[in-house]
């Protein structure tokens, strides 16, 4: 399996969706034109690509200087645990630079994962949750 990564690409939400549909994450997965704007409005979307099939991707919000909130970290469920998804994040944090913290908010059933491809676990955050 060759799988092709790329830096701000062009989604279509209908690709994300089912992206997110197929990986677990709980996401707007039917409102598309919302997902289009998550796209849109994101600083930068790594994406991963099995020919010309998109298989998961990495949406961020940052300042490129700073800081880097990676809102999204999804990948199909056939290709997880093939390294797309450690792939994505490594991907993002060479566009970003050394100098840029990433921060995440996990999901109950990856909180595992995110301590192996190099996270730290803290106990420093706060959260004003969305309506819906």
């Amino acid at each position: 399996m060759a799988i092709a990564y790329q830096v701000n690409a062009p989604l279509l939400a209908k690709d994300v969706a089912e992206v997110f549909i197929s990986s677990g994450i709980k996401r707007p997965a039917s409102d598309l034109g919302r997902i289009q704007k998550m796209i849109d409005h994101a600083d930068v979307n790594v994406s991963a690509w099995d020919g010309d099939k998109l298989v998961g991707v990495a949406r961020a919000i940052t300042d490129f200087a700073y800081c880097c909130y990676l809102s999204d970290l999804a990948v199909c469920k056939d290709y997880q645990k093939t390294g797309v998804g450690t792939a994505l994040i490594q991907r993002l944090r060479d566009h970003l630079g050394e100098e840029v913290s990433l921060l995440l908010l996990s999901a109950p059933s990856a909180m595992d994962y995110y301590p192996r491809i190099g996270f730290e676990k803290t106990e420093k955050a706060f959260l004003i949750p969305r309506a819906r």
